[in-house]
């Protein structure tokens, strides 16, 4: 199983690595963990390290796997977008998918409309010097290395999907932009057993009256919470907060909204709960004392928010990206235009439909079982183990002896 991150490191992939690793290790497959850290049973691969397709190559050679799982987000492997020539964009384990002879299997988790690629290199706020340039001339040439790279970001993610045995993606959408593969949806469960709300709100200290939306995740400018101090939240509703920081983020955002109350007191006042990054169980419990989140983001392939929230029987309101019309469509929650006043009248929408939206929620949370997951990715392990013809090469490495017991490493 690759990914660089992963835990101890926070962040939404490395979490999303770690509860498939579990499941799949609790539904007898054995797994070892490539990742940046400790957290692992491999380590030295990062985005930064060129040499990451060399120390996987090692790492394959050494452990012997039947199947390399490879979470790709290309950021996390070093994206390299080239400002003159995009033919020469790649990412840092590239020609690990040329030359590894082991099937490998790999989640894709982004892909993007033109929009909001564009958008990433608008939003972008980086700390440190601004450089000789100065920020206005450095922000152009983001802005045309990344117009200039739209087609090459694609062609990244589908020459990986060429060169796997199956790819897999969270959202039909996502599986279009990559341009096929396995629906597979991200896992989600609750980490504790169902809790009373006014147990869960008083661990926090939040108020028992009233329903709550949650606004959860990293604080990053693409997660749009800007719009947040500028909304007035409909009667009837109280509006949560906690962010984190990812590890590898280098944006310069403020730590915490401006509009922000200790307590429920005024209308469309906002409590910050400034927890950072919560463990499993804090997570659910957070969950449990809420009613539906709120997810105003600017851009996204995908949500591991949005996932959690509907684990734990929780409805929401989002932009009206791509993504989340798939889920609204089937009853799951909301889209708005991403707008202070259109938000505020999708919550109250909300809270008028509120029992359809759960029925809804508590049916398709079924779906999001780890258990679920994990069986359809050893049936994808299965056939890939299946297979005479590995990834990258046209010599044949498959362990027959692991196939047909139905253990796989």
């Amino acid at each position: 199983m690759v990914s660089t991150e992963y835990p101890p490191l926070p962040g939404g992939v490395g979490r999303y690595t770690a509860n498939l690793t579990r499941a799949l290790r609790q539904a007898g497959v054995h797994v070892d963990v490539v990742c940046d850290g400790q957290g692992g049973q491999y380590s030295g691969i990062s985005p930064t390290n060129r040499q990451n397709s060399d120390v996987l190559l090692d790492i394959v050679q050494r452990a012997k796997p039947d199947v390399v799982h490879v979470q790709f987000e290309p950021g996390l492997y070093g994206l390299v977008l080239d400002p003159r020539n995009p033919r020469k964009s790649s990412t840092h384990i590239d020609s690990f998918y040329h030359r590894c002879t082991v099937p490998i299997v790999t989640t894709f988790h982004s892909a993007y409309t033109f929009r909001q690629w564009i958008s990433q290199a608008v939003l972008m706020k980086r700390k440190g010097r601004t450089g000789t340039l100065g920020v206005p001339a450095r922000a152009a040439v983001r802005l045309w290395k990344y117009f200039l790279n739209y087609k090459a970001f694609h062609d990244l993610n589908r020459e990986k999907l060429r060169m796997s045995h199956t790819g897999i993606s969270f959202s039909q959408y996502l599986a279009k932009r990559i341009g096929g593969g396995e629906v597979i949806y991200h896992g989600a469960e609750p980490a504790i057993g169902q809790v009373d709300k006014r147990e869960a709100r008083s661990f926090f200290s939040l108020p028992q009256e009233g329903r709550i939306v949650l606004a959860l995740g990293f604080r990053t400018a693409t997660k749009g919470w800007d719009i947040l101090d500028k909304m007035e939240v409909p009667p009837g509703w109280i509006m949560v907060t906690n962010s984190s920081k990812g590890h590898y983020n280098t944006e310069n955002l403020p730590a915490s909204l401006a509009k922000t109350d200790s307590n429920s007191g005024g209308s469309g006042r906002i409590i910050d709960l400034q927890r950072g990054f919560l463990d499993e169980k804090d997570l659910s419990m957070l969950f449990f004392a809420s009613d539906a989140v709120v997810l105003p983001y600017k851009i996204t392939s995908g949500s591991g928010v949005m996932f959690d929230a509907l684990a734990h029987g929780l409805p929401f309101v989002a932009s009206d990206l791509e993504f989340f019309g798939e889920f609204a469509s089937q009853g799951l929650g909301i889209t708005a235009r991403r707008t202070p006043a259109d938000f505020a009248r999708a919550l109250a929408r909300l809270g008028g439909s509120y029992d359809e939206h759960k029925r809804a929620v508590d049916e398709f949370k079924e779906k999001l079982k780890w258990s679920h997951v994990a069986r359809r990715h050893i049936a994808c392990y299965s056939t890939a183990c299946a297979s005479s013809v590995p990834s990258g090469s046209s010599s044949s490495s498959s362990s027959s002896s692991s196939s047909s017991s139905g253990q796989y490493s």
